[in-house]
């Protein structure tokens, strides 16, 4: 059995929990488990450290601070754009998570949280930004 060390590659399914209990997000509801590579920069330094050790089959729940899960949420990421822009079927209301493109054509999305007459304003922010949240993890392989 291999353990998780610096540069494993790991499959894994993870839940996130928030603090009231709620799921936030599942690999086990998407049916597909995520990949990663230790020390590639995907994942924050404690998440990491959390995991070195473990094998395959562990399960561990890992209680996050913001900092260490999605960071806090940056002013910079706060953008007004004109109503106008907004075109199509797509509803434009506080709330909506929209798909815009960034550089290279990558989709980020963005939620609305204000509309004042022609002015959108729209979150890049990662929806748990700020949040602290619990990972719940169960380690399928490592290689």
């Amino acid at each position: 059995m291999s353990m998780i060390t610096q540069d494993s590659a790991v499959t894994l399914h993870f839940t996130i929990k928030m603090k009231d209990g709620s799921v936030a997000d599942s690999t086990q509801n998407m049916g597909k488990p995520a990949k990663c590579i230790i020390g590639d920069g995907s994942l924050s330094e404690n998440f990491e450290k959390c995991l070195l050790g473990l094998e395959q089959g562990d399960k561990k729940s890992i209680e996050l601070k913001a900092d260490d899960a999605f960071g806090q949420p940056n002013p910079d990421h706060i953008h007004h754009m004109d109503r106008a822009k907004f075109v199509g079927d797509a509803e434009v209301e506080v709330g909506t998570i929209m798909a815009f493109s960034g550089p290279e054509g990558a989709e980020i999305p963005g939620i609305i949280t204000e509309i004042a007459g022609d002015s959108v304003t729209v979150d890049f922010n990662h929806p748990l930004a700020g949040q602290d949240v619990t990972f719940e993890v169960e380690i399928l392989s490592v290689e």
